[in-house]
């Protein structure tokens, strides 16, 4: 897998998590717990973005 495609892969988990967190918050039987682990992993994914961005 080439860098840019890998990149693109994140690039689509990022919005996917962003996109499930707003449903989750909108919804009142959500987990809060549930929400923060998106959370985590949506900044991880963030930071490997970045961090392969650099190169």
């Amino acid at each position: 897998m080439s860098l840019s495609s890998h990149l693109t892969e994140l690039k689509k988990k990022h919005e996917y998590l962003s996109t499930e967190v707003e449903t989750a918050q909108r919804l009142p039987s959500t987990d809060g717990l549930q929400i923060a682990e998106m959370k985590k992993q949506k900044l991880k994914i963030k930071e490997e973005i970045a961090r392969l961005s650099e190169h």
